[in-house]
């Protein structure tokens, strides 16, 4: 199945339009996007809790890791060097954390607010070995940027 972004983008911003809490917009987020492509095992929020850290937040899908340092794994390095995280091969990424063992690859994408400060990174894992695209990262960094806009 292919992602009708234009729909999606269209769906979350309905859904989406005026919230101004994190929690509640990651929640919605996780969901649509879950159940947009069958691609995707595993979707959700690593939230920045305290300095260098993320914990997990909003997801769909099997569990995720309760706690992902900044210095560790691919959601780390996406928190770290605040640029997306556009993996083909989880295997070949220095330092990948295996939350869940049937993951093949995986985006991961910094979460800004609307001051410009990162509160988290939005994750997607797939079953499948080079299951994303850079159209997907493109797409997915509009729809965060409109979506946590209004954020504080």
């Amino acid at each position: 199945m292919n992602i009708d972004y234009a729909t999606l983008a269209t769906t979350l911003q309905s859904l989406t339009d005026g919230e101004t809490d994190a929690v509640a917009l990651m929640a919605t987020v996780a969901c649509e996007v879950h159940h947009a492509d069958d691609r995707f095992d595993w979707t959700g929020f690593y939230r920045v809790t305290e300095p260098e850290l993320l914990k997990i937040g909003p997801y769909q899908g099997g569990h995720g890791c309760l706690v992902i340092p900044f210095s560790r794994g691919v959601c780390g390095a996406a928190a770290r060097t605040g640029q997306t995280q556009l993996v083909a091969d989880v295997d070949a990424f220095d330092g990948h954390i295996a939350c869940a063992s049937s993951t093949r690859s995986e985006l991961v994408l910094p979460v800004w607010n609307g001051a410009g400060g990162l509160i988290g990174v939005f994750d997607i894992d797939s079953n499948q070995p080079d299951a994303f695209t850079q159209t997907d990262a493109d797409q997915f960094q509009a729809i965060l940027k409109n979506c946590f806009a209004a954020v504080k």
